[in-house]
């Protein structure tokens, strides 16, 4: 039997409800398909604020650089929002991100057909949408120096720098170029190459990075444009490769393809061999913490990415996708989620159906 070491991190607001949900799930999935999940909990965000005053422990990025996977829920409350920048629980991922050397965030972006009504968009512009987006993870404007904050006797200035290497670049287009592979062999890279120099490179190095793959169609699209392409017709897309900042703000839009950002996972990857995280794209939702309000779908399915791709174990993944997708079938929902005609659930009763369907 399989034994493999999870770091489950429950984080912050709706973090724990919709994290019992998904250790049910994988307890499930691990006793059907005969393999052991040994799960340590760990702190971060703000939660790790308050037991530790760091909102990245070391015992924590420790834990997670010795587990074969890390299965995130979520981090951020306003209660932390005065601190200092380093000691703010957003910190903290980011710290986790580039200890574990995580370079590439993927978030696949599928609707289910059972979600059509769910979503603002029409049914026929969503249908059949399936694309992947690959997010630069460690670079860009997040990371590069110099930053701050400079006052005068009159005012004030911000500044921070988009900085990539040609290294960079490659790295993450190679990333693209293998999942495009396997899928429609179509990659669309976005950059603001038309305006910003760091743009220029990493159109250069893409275009370089192309010639390797041959059998894969390379497009360009201005970020703005991307932006409403992503509304206008989402179809057109199979894999969008972006840099740090264009591919927060677009898998964001992305998201709402779907009907609810509660919906879509994500993996943020490092080299062959590292461990990855595995975590929803929705944030903590301090509003509803505690409520019973929350949809695990996303949380869900981040369990299935952390199987596939970080466990390599199909079945497990396979299963726990196919149940949401008949709970889904059969009219259930969530408040996120709900339309006329569907049965609404909470957090626990949404994860017990996904449950039974295994």
């Amino acid at each position: 039997m399989k034994n493999h070491q999870i770091v489950l991190l429950p984080g912050d607001g709706i973090g724990q409800e919709i994290t019992t949900v998904a250790s049910k799930v994988l307890d499930r999935v691990s006793k059907k398909f005969n393999f052991r999940l040994e799960i340590k909990e760990h702190l971060i965000g703000g939660s790790a604020i308050q037991e530790t005053g760091d909102p990245l422990p070391k015992e924590t990025l420790s834990a997670c650089k010795e587990s074969d996977a890390v299965l995130l829920a979520a981090i951020g409350s306003p209660e932390f929002d005065n601190l200092p920048r380093e000691k703010r629980p957003e910190s903290g991922l980011l710290k986790l991100r580039s200890g574990m050397h995580l370079f590439a965030n993927i978030r696949p972006v599928k609707v289910f057909p059972a979600l059509l009504e769910a979503s603002t968009l029409k049914p026929e512009i969503i249908e059949d949408v399936d694309l992947v987006v690959v997010r630069e993870l460690t670079g860009g404007v997040y990371f590069g120096k110099p930053k701050g904050r400079i006052k005068s006797e009159d005012s004030e200035r911000a500044f921070n720098t988009m900085t990539y290497s040609a290294e960079e670049i490659k790295r993450i287009s190679q990333v693209a170029f293998e999942i495009a592979k396997e899928r429609r062999k179509k990659v669309c890279s976005v950059d603001k190459a038309n305006v910003l120099d760091v743009s220029q490179l990493w159109r250069d190095k893409v275009e370089e990075i192309s010639v390797i793959y041959k059998d894969i169609n390379l497009s360009h699209q201005y970020v703005d444009n991307a932006a409403m392409q992503l509304i206008r017709n989402p179809k057109q897309f199979d894999v969008l490769l972006t840099g740090n900042l264009f591919g927060d703000i677009l898998s964001d839009e992305a998201a709402m393809l779907t009907g609810s950002i509660g919906m879509l996972p994500s993996a943020s990857l490092g080299k062959e061999g590292t461990p990855g995280l595995f975590e929803p794209v929705h944030g903590s939702a301090p509003d509803i913490a505690g409520l019973n309000m929350a949809n695990p779908i996303a949380m869900a399915l981040s369990a299935a990415m952390m199987l596939r791709i970080g466990l390599k174990e199909h079945a497990g993944a396979e299963a726990i996708e196919n149940s949401i997708n008949t709970v889904l079938d059969k009219g259930f929902r969530t408040a996120d989620l709900m339309s006329k005609g569907c049965t609404e659930l909470g957090c626990r009763e949404m994860g017990e159906r996904i449950i039974e369907e295994i």
